[in-house]
C-alpha cells in the first residue's frame, strides 16, 4: 500500500513510498495530467500544483513473482484555503510593570472565519497554554526574561493546518544592553558575539573596525587583521523606563604562527629514518604526527617507518597565544622487510649494549622468547621497543649463551622465523 494519503496548500510536496517495496519497478501515476513515472525505488516526491483532489494510482511490478504486479491507491487533496499565522506584542504602561498585550493578527480565508478554539498562545514563561480565536489577549510575566512566545493554529479547517508564529520577546523593566564574545583569538578570527540584552527593541552594533550591524543576533564577525577592537551595543526600548542603554568591551586579536617544514632523505631511501626538517616561524612548540600513529612534540624529529607506503605527515605550530597553524605534506617510505638479533649483550649498566633487541624493518607483529640452559622461559617481548636486561624476576642471570626463538609477521603478510643463542657478557 502507500503510506500517505494526505492533505495540504497547493503547492502540495508529497512523498510517496510503496510499504511492502517487495517490486522490482514501480509505475506511479498522480492523477494530474502529468505524465507516468517509472522508478527502481519504492520512494518518490511529487508535486501537485494545482487546487484539486487527485486520484494516485501506484503499480508495483516483478516479473519473476507468481503475481506479476499490484495495484494501490490514494487520494491527495491539494487546497487553497491557507490561513495566515501572525501576531504583535504590545508593551503596557506603566514602564515598570512587564505587562504585555499580544494582538492576533492571523488572517482566514474568505468564507472560513477562525472558531472561537482556533488558536493555543504559549508564553513561554512556564504558565499554562490559553485558547482564543483570533482576537488579542493580555499577559503579564513574572519576571524579567527572554521568552519565545508561540502563536499555534489548531483549527484543522486550514490546508496549512498546523502551523505556527514564534516570536523572540525580551522582557525587563529597564533595558540593560549586554552580549558574550572571546576576548582573544588568532587572525583571521571569526568571532562569535551572543546578545545577552534584557528588554531592547532595536541594536546597534560597532565592531569597532569601521563595520556596524543593525539587529538582535550579529553575525559571525571576522577580524583578518591583528589588533585590538573595541566592540559597542547600543540597546533601545521605548516601553523601558530608561529606553536605552550602552555595553562595551574589548577583544585582542593575536597572530598565528606559519608551519612549514622539509624531510629527508628526499626521495626516500630503503629503510633509512626520515629526518623532518622544522622551517616554522613565529612558533614555540610543536605537534607532528607522522601519519602512522606515532607523534613526536621535539621541533625537527628523526622517525622510522615500518611499513612501506604514502603517509600523510603534518606539523601544529603554536605561538606564545596559543595559535595554531597547520601544515600537511605526504612522505613516501620505502621499506624492504627483514630482521635481525644480535649473539651477544652486557648489562653491565655502562648505558652501551644493556639491552638486547629485536631490529628489523617493516615488522606487524612478533613474538620473541629467551630460554636459560635449563629451558626456562626468562623473557618474552611482543615489540622491538622491549628488549632484555638480562633480569629474571629482577635477578640477573648468570654469564651463559642463552637460546632464543623468533616468530616475525611483516606487513606485507609474509612470515619468517629465527632461531639462534645470545651471549651474556659482563
Amino acid at each position: 500500500g502507500v503510506a500517505y494519503d494526505t492533505t495540504g496548500c497547493a503547492p502540495l510536496s508529497v512523498n510517496f513510498t510503496d510499504t511492502i517495496g517487495l517490486a522490482t519497478a514501480w509505475y506511479w501515476d498522480f492523477g494530474d495530467g502529468s505524465p507516468v513515472v517509472r522508478t527502481t525505488s519504492p520512494d518518490i516526491n511529487h508535486v501537485f500544483n494545482n487546487v484539486g483532489t487527485y486520484r494516485v494510482m501506484m503499480i508495483g511490478v516483478d516479473s519473476t513473482k507468481c503475481i506479476p504486479r499490484d495495484t494501490s491507491y490514494a487520494t491527495v487533496v491539494s487546497r487553497d484555503d491557507r490561513a495566515l499565522v501572525d501576531f504583535n506584542p504590545v508593551k503596557l504602561p506603566p514602564c515598570e510593570a512587564l505587562n504585555y498585550r499580544f494582538d492576533n493578527l492571523s488572517q482566514a480565508p474568505p468564507g472560513k472565519p477562525f472558531s472561537t478554539t482556533a488558536f493555543i498562545w504559549n508564553f513561554g514563561d512556564n504558565t499554562p497554554p490559553v485558547v482564543t480565536g483570533n482576537g488579542s489577549v493580555n499577559h503579564t510575566f513574572r519576571s524579567p526574561g527572554t521568552y519565545n512566545v508561540k502563536l499555534f493554529m489548531q483549527d484543522t479547517s486550514y490546508c496549512n493546518f498546523p502551523d505556527s508564529a514564534v516570536k523572540t520577546l525580551r522582557v525587563a523593566p529597564n533595558v540593560v544592553a549586554g552580549f558574550t564574545t572571546p576576548s582573544t583569538g588568532c587572525a583571521p578570527y571569526n568571532a562569535v558575539i551572543t546578545n545577552t540584552s534584557e528588554a531592547g527593541q532595536d541594536f546597534f552594533w560597532d565592531f569597532g573596525d569601521g563595520t556596524t550591524f543593525t539587529g538582535a543576533t550579529p553575525p559571525n564577525k571576522v577580524y583578518n587583521n591583528v589588533g585590538t577592537y573595541t566592540i559597542i551595543l547600543i540597546a533601545v526600548d521605548p516601553n523601558t523606563c530608561n529606553v536605552s542603554d550602552t555595553f562595551r568591551t574589548t577583544i585582542r586579536v593575536n597572530p598565528r604562527p606559519v608551519a612549514n617544514f622539509s624531510y629527508s632523505p628526499n626521495p626516500s631511501q630503503e629503510n633509512t629514518p626520515t629526518q623532518f626538517t622544522n622551517n616554522s616561524t613565529g612558533a614555540v612548540s610543536y605537534k607532528w604526527n607522522f601519519g602512522d600513529g606515532d607523534s613526536s612534540t621535539q621541533v625537527s624529529p628523526i622517525h622510522q617507518y615500518n611499513a612501506a607506503g604514502d603517509f600523510t605527515v603534518c606539523l601544529v605550530a603554536i605561538n606564545t597565544f596559543g595559535c595554531t597553524d597547520t601544515v600537511c605534506q605526504v612522505v613516501p617510505a620505502l621499506i624492504n622487510p627483514g630482521v635481525d638479533v644480535p649473539n651477544a649483550f652486557t648489562p653491565n649498566g655502562d648505558g652501551i649494549n644493556d639491552r638486547v633487541y629485536v631490529r628489523g624493518f617493516g615488522i606487524a607483529k612478533m613474538n620473541f622468547r629467551i630460554y636459560n640452559r635449563q629451558g626456562l622461559m626468562v623473557f618474552q617481548s611482543l615489540t622491538t621497543s622491549i628488549g632484555w636486561d638480562g633480569k629474571y624476576k629482577g635477578v640477573l642471570q648468570p654469564m651463559d649463551a642463552y637460546a632464543y626463538t623468533l616468530e616475525i609477521e611483516f606487513f606485507d603478510g609474509s612470515r619468517a622465523t629465527k632461531k639462534g643463542d645470545i651471549t651474556l657478557l659482563r
